[in-house]
């Protein structure tokens, strides 16, 4: 945007600051983690961002009411962000969140007006990645989470008819590799990195839109297909510097959650490999709480962590070490999800 059309569009604003005069807004009603999200705004692009973040999911329910959220995206002007965008820095008070950077982007949430703004400046449109992880992803899954009460877990999870697992481990563990070879064997798929759980009944919702995988996993893929499709997704960059392909599973024909999963059990991934012995090893109940502290630093300080953990700390746990190849580790899951299962 030229220094013009910048200071136009700044006399516009002041003229009609909530934009009362202008035409209405391009509207997309979509289900996200449970809610109802309501995306308003004037620019396609914008849109089309939004499309591709949560268009197409399976429709997940929490509740008999699902809430209502709203979410305004605006286009704006912005400083030029090349090579790589500045990651927007948190803050919070009067009952707002807010993410900045120093690119002009900006989110601003307010969980108990149930709404969020996004502005994400026009140089930002170069890097989508950057756009729906890093401000779209705030604005929704703050909301979503917050209103709900909802626990946010860095997991993965997948599942078999209603019932799933959360598989746990620190970044490189392996939960993207396992859960794309669960994937293959025909589990279902709820998320690869972030779950988001009901605290007193356990029921686990993500967003199954994308699979992001290192090209180290391919060697794995005894699959022709899904190794074509793979190699065939775009190449995402994230600021630790790793690159993996991002794999649309919405158009894939892959089995996705249709509905929110039950958690029956918790898994945690191991690095080690299992030399003898079977690859499940059980997690005594007493231990389960503080191995999900170590791992879950942000969500141990949520409100609802106390009725979380203590609902968690009554399931079965296993540390998962590592077989000859991933097919393995699907196999010994896959038990876990048998009926009345023992290990």
């Amino acid at each position: 945007m030229s220094r013009s059309q910048h200071r136009h569009a700044t006399q516009e604003l002041f003229a009609d600051p909530f934009g009362e005069q202008c035409a209405a807004p391009a509207v997309r009603r979509l289900q996200v983690l449970g809610a109802r999200v309501q995306f308003e705004t004037r620019s396609p692009q914008l849109l089309e961002l939004v499309d591709a973040a949560y268009a197409g999911l399976p429709r997940h329910r929490l509740s008999a009411s699902p809430p209502r959220l709203r979410v305004g995206l605006l286009l704006v002007p912005g400083a030029r962000s090349r090579p790589n965008p500045p990651a927007p820095v948190m803050f919070s008070a009067g009952g707002l969140l807010v993410g900045a950077a120093r690119s002009g982007a900006l989110v601003v949430v307010s969980p108990g007006e149930r709404t969020a703004l996004v502005a994400v400046p026009a140089e930002l449109l170069h890097f989508p990645y950057h756009v729906r992880y890093e401000l779209l992803e705030f604005a929704v899954f703050t909301l979503a989470a917050r209103v709900q009460r909802l626990i946010p877990l860095h997991a993965a999870c997948i599942g078999r008819r209603e019932d799933g697992l959360l598989l746990m481990g620190p970044s490189g563990s392996g939960k993207s590799t396992l859960a794309l070879q669960c994937l293959l064997e025909g589990l279902e798929f709820l998320s690869e990195d972030s779950v988001f759980l009901t605290p007193d009944t356990l029921l686990a919702t993500g967003v199954a839109n994308f699979l992001h995988v290192r090209a180290d996993s391919l060697r794995w893929l005894g699959e022709p297909r899904a190794a074509a499709l793979i190699r065939a997704s775009p190449v995402i960059r994230r600021r630790s510097g790793v690159s993996k392909f991002e794999l649309d599973l919405r158009d894939s024909g892959y089995p996705l959650a249709a509905r929110a999963l039950k958690i029956r059990a918790i898994v945690f991934l191991s690095a080690h490999r299992a030399r003898k012995g079977p690859l499940l090893r059980r997690v005594p109940r007493s231990r389960i709480v503080a191995r999900l502290v170590s791992l879950q630093a942000y969500a141990a300080g949520h409100p609802n962590w106390e009725a979380f953990s203590g609902n968690a700390a009554r399931l079965e746990a296993f540390e998962l070490r590592r077989g000859r190849h991933p097919r393995d580790g699907v196999a010994a899951l896959r038990e876990l999800l048998r009926p009345r299962a023992r290990v």
